[in-house]
């Protein structure tokens, strides 16, 4: 825009010398403030991308590729609009029980949110040891209050699916706290699991939630549970149309879960042409077709 302000001022059509030449200095030294300013933000906000992404990789675990019966993977795609941290989470712990999952997205960006994360993070680590799921939710919602009051944020929650496995891998438990449904791949047809009845999210339960229903799903062997939060489905296309992972889904796929969720974000991006406008963590367990090699 100064720039333009320069050029108007220099095509008038009066001779040069009846342009004040102090206008002339100070639209010049303006635009070199400017460029100034301009750059240095360019720089921050790289910087300022470049810090959340070191944060965001030092808070989530890294996962092995194998526990118990299950193959694993996980990726985490990053807005490319904003520098905030995100509160995208997951985990996975095997237990005498079974495996323990958790997807979950937090509330906001920033700081605090990286601070329930890494909360969270600690609770489900205790909570998986727990026989029961609904013991589970218990003990992360506790957590959850304990961190509002602590952090004086009265409106903080975190939607969350928390899955236990069984020991031999042939049955999920699974609590939805309104979340986006997880999907149940096999035999190329993705299946969403709706809950039954819907569940508020975690840091909400002082509102009244009733004991969380529990659903129980079958995972025959070579099937494949994908796991999401909302930066995934909430992707556009130019036209406003928000991602559907279903149809891609139910084709042949790879049998490696990193592959399956390798190629949903190739088609993710296919269907975006462009960065997405919020973080996108997957997550991806297939039960091994021999139930007996257990990582």
């Amino acid at each position: 825009m100064t720039a333009l302000a320069i050029g108007e001022v220099l095509s008038r059509p009066e001779p040069f010398s009846a342009v004040p030449f102090t206008s002339v200095v100070v639209l010049t030294g303006l635009a070199a403030l400017l460029n100034r300013v301009m750059a240095r933000d360019r720089q921050q906000l790289k910087d300022a991308r470049e810090v959340a992404e070191t944060v965001q990789r030092a808070v989530l675990p890294t996962l092995p590729d194998r526990i118990g019966p299950l193959d694993v993977a996980v990726r985490y795609r990053a807005a490319e609009k904003e520098a905030a941290i995100g509160g995208d989470l997951y985990a996975i712990r095997p237990t005498p029980h079974g495996v323990r999952l958790l997807i979950a997205d937090v509330r906001g960006k920033g700081l605090g949110a990286v601070r329930t994360v890494n909360a969270l993070l600690g609770a489900f680590r205790e909570a998986a040891r727990l026989p029961e799921l609904t013991a589970m939710v218990d003990c992360l919602e506790e957590r959850a209050q304990e961190f509002k009051a602590e952090e004086g944020s009265a409106e903080s929650f975190t939607t969350a699916v928390i899955v236990a496995v069984s020991a031999d891998g042939s049955e999920l438990h699974m609590v939805n706290l309104g979340h986006p449904a997880p999907l149940l791949v096999q035999g190329g047809r993705a299946r969403p699991l709706d809950p039954a009845v819907p569940s508020l999210p975690l840091g909400l339960g002082d509102l009244g939630r009733p004991r969380v229903p529990v659903e129980r799903y079958p995972l025959p062997p070579g099937a494949t549970l994908v796991l999401f939060t909302d930066g995934l489905v909430e992707a556009r296309d130019r036209n406003g149309t928000f991602y559907d992972p279903v149809p891609f889904l139910s084709r042949p796929l790879p049998s490696s879960p990193g592959a399956v969720l390798d190629d949903l974000l190739d088609d993710l991006a296919r269907h975006t042409g462009g960065p997405l406008g919020d973080d996108a963590a997957l997550m991806a367990v297939t039960r091994r077709q021999n139930a007996s090699e257990n990582g």
